[in-house]
């Protein structure tokens, strides 16, 4: 017992600081800090104030959102207490029968809170109102109006783009765990799984990728975080994919790929990050999003490939079986990349793969009624 207690911490913490040395999350968020940012920069953020907001969280939207009114009101109900005291309204001052105040029934602070609400909000209960003999009064009554309407406009506006943005949509496209090298048609690939879960397309999608790893030049430079581009393709090419089912994308792992250099038994020994990048346009929406996801060398399979997941049943629907979606099958795959381009039929990885325990490994006899397509 106190073996698997230590197993499971150990496995905590080695996933916490996998997930420490991620640029980009599983769930593509980008995982860095801005420090030593000088003051004055951040007055931008302040210029750019409408960003600023839709980018709150919603605590703070609705935080932002509660006090603005209330904070309104309440000001506003401070001058309209200020205008009934200069004009003796309010009962302690003790007004004669005959005195004419600036507003009705507004004699205490109460009162005078409760009129700015219902002036704000166009409650209009008919209990206090504003008379004409006090031009101060009608003049407040015009800007607390306008500016009411100003936080009105502006607080919905920052509701409705923040629901309406298109991270959401993001949230509905998903990638495979793990990313798989195995052979595609005469082609060594690297392959991923990526799904949209809604039946609404997704217009002029585009996939691709960019490697970082920390390059040394030969003049000694670093470069932290160097950038490499990946081309990631499907059958029927790169862009414009018709995203109605989950699609299989590859890479061909060819002379000019980063790959090339790389083998079974050294791939999880290297150091770098696979960023894939899937952009389009929501049909139902006309919002273009973007959804990110990462992979390290750990999380790519050498020598499987993925399940089928699409089948056709009996009345000629099409089905896609989602239990499938992220489960491996050992294939036979050349030992490196230039076994596979220069030694045709030699070196092939065992069948048996690498172990993941990530992943439920099924035995392709098992799935003896799948379709592939």
């Amino acid at each position: 017992m106190v073996f698997g207690i230590r197993k499971r911490i150990h496995d905590h913490m080695v996933e916490r600081r996998i997930c420490r040395s991620r640029l980009v999350t599983k769930y593509g968020r980008c995982n860095i800090e801005f420090g030593n940012v000088k003051y004055g920069n951040h007055f931008a953020f302040l210029v750019d104030f409408w960003t600023t907001f839709v980018e709150f969280r919603w605590r703070f939207v609705l935080f932002f959102f509660i006090a603005s009114f209330t904070l309104s009101w309440f000001i506003f109900g401070l001058i309209w207490f200020w205008i009934a005291r200069n004009n003796g309204d309010l009962t302690w001052q003790n007004p004669s029968k005959s005195h004419i105040p600036c507003v009705d029934n507004v004699y205490n602070l109460i009162t005078a809170f409760l009129f700015s609400l219902e002036t704000q909000t166009s409650i209009g209960y008919g209990g206090r109102a504003i008379t004409p003999f006090c031009s101060g009064a009608v003049t407040l009554i015009i800007i607390q109006y306008l500016i009411g309407n100003i936080i009105n406009c502006f607080m919905c506006g920052v509701i409705l783009a923040k629901i309406s943005i298109p991270k959401k949509r993001a949230k509905t496209i998903t990638f495979s765990e793990m990313a798989v090298i195995c052979p595609k048609k005469d082609f060594l690939c690297l392959m991923i799984r990526v799904a949209n879960l809604r039946k609404t397309l997704m217009i002029g999608s585009q996939i691709y990728g960019k490697l970082l790893r920390t390059t040394i030049k030969p003049d000694g430079e670093t470069i932290i975080m160097d950038q490499l581009n990946i081309e990631f393709m499907v059958d029927a090419g790169k862009d414009n994919l018709f995203f109605v089912c989950p699609l299989t994308l590859y890479h061909v792992i060819d002379n000019t790929s980063p790959f090339f250099e790389m083998a079974v038994d050294t791939l999880h020994k290297q150091e770098f990050e696979l960023v894939v990048f899937l952009d389009g346009t929501a049909e139902s929406t006309n919002s273009a999003c973007q959804v990110r996801t990462s992979f390290i060398p750990q999380e790519i399979m050498w020598g499987y490939n993925f399940l089928p997941i699409i089948s056709r049943n009996k009345e000629g629907k099409y089905r896609v079986n989602f239990s499938n979606f992220s489960k491996v099958v050992p294939v036979a795959t050349a030992h490196c990349a230039y076994c596979f381009h220069n030694m045709k039929g030699h070196h092939l990885h065992s069948i048996d793969g690498i172990d993941n325990g990530e992943f439920e490994v099924i035995d392709n006899l098992e799935q003896p009624n799948m379709t592939k397509m």
